[in-house]
């Protein structure tokens, strides 16, 4: 007799998100899978409601697990999650995230027909209000976040990392789980494992999965700060896993104190050249976003550009060793 479908365990670390944790979970139980699917919700302290919402969807549906967080952080979460889980596969999901319908299934299948250890797509920025619609733009276009093919597209096959991921739980269990020393880009640090280790990670554009980004300007810089900050720990870690999109933004605020220098010297007219490439370059794509979208919030290019670019740049350079013992 062949074997049924090979069980699933979708797994989501939440904290404090009570208006979209509802809608997550929902997109996980609501999967087109044939076979055995849980849905485990690690919670960390929130003082918002999510916990109550979390445990109600659980009190209803038997396919839903509530398991506590206490340390609090995303890595942390998803260790709690996936320990509590039992599927052989196990797909990461957030609570900014909404999956397909028949994203599981999709992905089940392509761990079988590649022999990945994880498959994933493209983050699907879907923003809400000006500000979020312009920054879920410039989450998809090349000056916004370089080459990495889960944000702008491209041809399946390997990469280095994906949105999410689905996980084999044998390489899970070869390699370790989710860093939990690191709060942010643990997802590249445990795929990056996965590869040294001989392993694969697939991206098919066919996985995609919606994602909510940040709606105003202050929220997009404190998540990209710390996206800058957890890419330095990372390569802190592993130098050897270095892109040249990851040295982009810290090369342009570094290009922008160096014109400030230069504007009080002798050779103050050279100090126009990094801030008049910089910002040729953004008019340009504020330009192309919005002959594509048609949409008058890509107007909010020109600022969210800088935002982003400047808050990563930033968190990488002041990423300083003294953190690393505070972990």
């Amino acid at each position: 007799m062949a074997p049924g479908p090979v069980p699933v365990s979708v797994v989501i670390p939440v904290r404090n998100e009570v208006d979209t944790i509802a809608a997550a979970i929902d997109s996980a139980r609501e999967q087109r899978y044939n076979g055995p699917l849980e849905v485990i919700v690690a919670v960390a302290p929130s003082s918002d409601g999510t916990r109550r919402v979390v445990a109600d969807i659980a009190a209803h549906d038997r396919r839903v697990s509530l398991v506590d967080n206490p340390a609090g952080t995303t890595s942390s979460g998803l260790n709690e999650a996936i320990n509590a889980s039992s599927g052989a596969i196990i797909a990461r999901c957030d609570a900014h995230s909404v999956l397909p319908s028949g994203y599981v299934a999709a992905a089940v299948a392509l761990i079988e027909t590649t022999g990945a250890d994880v498959v994933g797509g493209i983050m699907d920025a879907v923003g809400r209000g000006a500000v979020g619609r312009a920054v879920a733009a410039a989450m998809s276009n090349p000056l916004g976040v370089g080459d990495a093919r889960f944000h702008t597209g491209g041809p399946a096959g390997e990469v280095d990392t994906v949105y999410l991921g689905v996980f084999r739980r044998s390489a899970l269990d070869r390699v370790g789980l989710f860093d939990e020393n690191l709060e942010r880009n643990q997802d590249y640090e445990l795929n990056y494992r996965i590869r040294a280790g001989g392993g694969s990670v697939h991206f098919d554009p066919g996985l995609a999965v919606v994602y909510r980004p940040r709606s105003t300007l202050a929220g997009l810089w404190r998540q990209y700060f710390d996206y800058g900050r957890g890419k330095r720990r990372v390569l802190r870690m592993h130098p050897e896993s270095l892109r040249w999109r990851q040295l982009a933004a810290p090369a342009l605020v570094v290009g922008l104190a160096g014109s400030l220098v230069l504007a009080f010297t002798p050779a103050r007219r050279l100090s126009l050249a990094a801030p008049t490439l910089y910002t040729s370059a953004a008019a340009l794509a504020t330009a192309y976003e919005v002959m594509k979208r048609r949409d008058p919030a890509m107007l909010a290019l020109p600022a969210v550009f800088p935002t982003m670019h400047l808050a990563w740049g930033i968190g990488f350079l002041t990423a300083g060793q003294a953190e690393t013992s505070d972990r």
